[in-house]
């Protein structure tokens, strides 16, 4: 009998056995029907892009090389958030965690040499995703691609970038809007591309429980299926395609059982609400088709070399079993904690895929986790919990209605988390225990990280200026007002985003007209209420904190900022919250501020001490400025202490600028951090 995979089934004794050719071809072999020959493995990918177009396509094309099957672009902060490399706010992130595209001359040096048709592209990009994939298009025509083979993915998902990572431009409704946009345009133009990938993993990122990460997703997804169905632009009977081009990318932690039920669990639910919301009527069109990058909120700076065992770990959560296996997957490096991995370290996480992959035996078995009788408890427990929540958002109206709820469940599950390690609840090897180590060879030596030439942007925003003064701007201009008027009109904007990308518009420029018919929108900070925290730590504190404000004559008041445009406001909300805790008058505005308005805000608020909280490598030049500007205000009495992934050689930068204090992530203990504090400004005072 021959089955759909081109297997033999011949009679045994006690069970079939099946007979393959072996891994290389020639010898037939005979296996028991649980076993099979290898599946395909899953796309390998790294997440990457730094400094300039052509120094990431350099980067691009040495990884293909090396055996990545993939790739999964990295933007800097100003493209993510639509601004142009010359903009006030883009100053210091120009190429810094991503590669910055402003127009089309950018996304043509970045894929150049790299046939789109026959590439598999992931683009971490929300907010501007219709912009980008508009370039991205228009690139694959010129080349001469056919759109309808084109395959890749646009993250695209909006809600959790108000919940997380901050890199939101437009208020949610319109937001929703252009992410409907480009599902309903993709369907019928590049019909094999995932025109959204759901995100739950930087939910994780910020704190979120397992059933949150569940729960929180799954809204996300709803709300845009539901808005897509409202706009009428996709025919009812084919809503089913609309289902089956929505991907998702997942976050895997180094409880990799959960996590593996987890992601079972995301199965079950999936399959569910497409069959009993949307009446989707084919499995296929059903299957739950996610992409992963393992967890990088674990990842430690001490002992950074032990993180390698965290990846490969958490690579198994999403691996193992085969019924819930991730079909894409890009691993963090081992020193992304200490700054920006090289191209050996992505090397490295490179090759534990394909060594997982191509040397052991885990693509020859079906699903070992079917029929566990624990595994299946915990994928109920986790779905029931799911559920749950699910139904308190229906409740609020959807994911977009329940944002301020989502943001404020988000933070409180992480100050859960931080403590948890404060009080050593959590072991985190090399942080709160096990702390004795020898010195890291890998970490010896000036070029242990990958750093960003510091003239990158002066020559990026030169290149900028040299295309706008090169490109016919009647038709620039005339291409961005068809791109207005289409937004005023309701109108489907990718035919007239992908004409303003062919006429030469900037990101800046497509963004900026947006902004005029859309606005502007700030998130919530999750952070409104005073936070009660126990210990014996945070008692003592306190009692400082109440003294010293005796002794100001008011209490003591610290600004938390996050100036330039690094979204990852975990640590500034944790920060903010604790300093609540212990009885500080904390400020905290959330993201996205210029260091003039950190600084115009902490004399208005007369703050005794600021904190600025900088996890974009962007920490020099915006720190720079802070201090300037402290200084010509009358302010250089007062403590600044600041936050992020600074490497020695930098910390060290910021403290002859006059920072007070440094942290980094080994400095876990927040509660001592107030009691810094509290000794900087009593010390400023004397």
């Amino acid at each position: 009998m021959v089955h759909w995979c081109g297997r033999i089934a011949v009679a045994a004794p006690r069970h079939a056995f099946l007979l393959h050719r072996n891994r290389h071809g020639g010898t037939i072999v005979q296996m028991p029907e649980f076993q099979h020959a290898p599946d395909p493995p899953w796309i390998f990918r790294t997440y990457a892009g730094h400094s300039t177009p052509a120094e990431s396509n350099k980067l691009y094309r040495a990884n293909l090389a090396r055996g990545q099957t993939g790739l999964s672009v990295a933007f800097d902060l100003p493209t993510q958030t639509g601004y142009d490399s010359d903009h006030v706010l883009a100053r210091g992130e120009v190429g810094k965690v991503g590669v910055p595209i402003g127009h089309m001359g950018d996304m043509r040096a970045l894929f150049d040499g790299i046939p789109l048709e026959q590439m598999n592209t992931s683009m971490t990009i929300n907010a501007p995703a219709g912009w980008l994939l508009a370039l991205y298009t228009a690139l694959a025509e010129e080349q001469g691609a056919d759109p309808k083979k084109l395959t890749g993915t646009t993250q695209n998902d909006i809600l959790k970038e108000y919940l997380s990572r901050g890199t939101y431009i437009f208020p949610p409704a319109p937001s929703l809007k252009l992410t409907a946009d480009t599902i309903a345009w993709s369907l019928k133009t590049i019909p094999k591309w995932n025109p959204m990938n759901v995100c739950s993993y930087h939910l994780q990122e910020a704190g979120a429980t397992p059933e949150q990460e569940l729960a929180y997703a799954l809204a996300a997804a709803i709300a845009v299926l539901d808005e897509v169905k409202a706009r009428g632009e996709v025919p009812a009977d084919n809503f089913s395609a609309v289902f089956s081009r929505l991907s998702f990318f997942v976050n895997a932690g180094l409880r990799f059982i959960t996590e593996t039920c987890k992601m079972r669990a995301f199965n079950v639910l999936w399959d569910e609400i497409g069959r009993e919301r949307y009446g989707v009527e084919e499995p296929k069109a059903r299957r739950f088709r996610y992409g992963v990058q393992v967890n990088s909120l674990g990842l430690t700076e001490p002992q950074a070399e032990n993180n390698v065992y965290r990846i490969l770990l958490e690579t198994l959560a999403v691996t193992l079993s085969k019924n819930a296996r991730a079909r894409a997957v890009q691993l963090p490096a081992w020193n992304e904690a200490l700054g920006l991995p090289r191209e050996w370290d992505q090397q490295w996480s490179l090759r534990m895929q394909q060594i997982l992959a191509y040397e052991t035996d885990l693509l020859e078995y079906e699903d070992i986790f079917d029929g566990s009788k624990v595994i299946e408890a915990k994928v109920r427990e986790l779905c029931e919990g799911a559920r749950a929540e699910l139904a308190k958002i229906d409740q609020m109206g959807g994911a977009a209605a329940a944002l301020d709820y989502m943001k404020a469940a988000l933070v409180e599950s992480n100050r859960h988390r931080t403590e948890a390690i404060e009080r050593n609840d959590v072991k985190v090897v090399g942080v709160n225990c096990f702390t004795e180590a020898e010195p890291s060879p890998l970490e010896a030596g000036e070029k242990n990280i990958q750093t960003v030439d510091v003239a990158v942007e002066s020559e990026q925003i030169a290149r900028l200026k040299a295309w706008r003064q090169a490109r016919n701007n009647n038709d620039a201009e005339a291409a961005l007002a068809a791109l207005r008027a289409a937004a005023q009109e309701g109108q489907n904007i990718m035919p007239a985003s992908i004409a303003a990308a062919k006429a030469g518009a900037t990101t800046g420029e497509w963004a900026a007209a947006l902004r005029e018919v859309f606005g502007e929108y700030r998130g919530p900070t999750g952070v409104a209420l005073v936070i009660e925290s126990e210990g014996e730590d945070v008692e003592a504190v306190k009692r400082d904190v109440a003294a010293l404000s005796e002794k100001l004559g008011r209490q003591l008041t610290f600004l938390v900022g996050k100036p330039g445009l690094d979204g990852h406001s975990n640590g500034a909300e944790q920060i903010a919250a604790r300093a609540r805790a212990v009885g500080m008058d904390a400020i905290y505005e959330g993201i996205r501020v210029t260091p003039a308005e950190i600084v115009a805000a902490a004399k208005e608020k007369k703050a005794h001490a600021v904190g600025l909280s900088i996890l974009s490598g962007s920490h020099l030049d915006l720190v720079r400025d802070v201090v300037r500007l402290m200084r010509e205000e009358g302010l250089d009495g007062v403590p600044l202490v600041v936050g992020g992934i600074i490497p020695p050689a930098d910390a060290m930068a910021l403290k002859q600028m006059g920072v007070a204090g440094v942290y980094t992530p080994k400095d876990f203990k927040i509660t001592g951090i107030m009691g810094d504090v509290v000794k900087l400004v009593a010390r400023a005072g004397a």
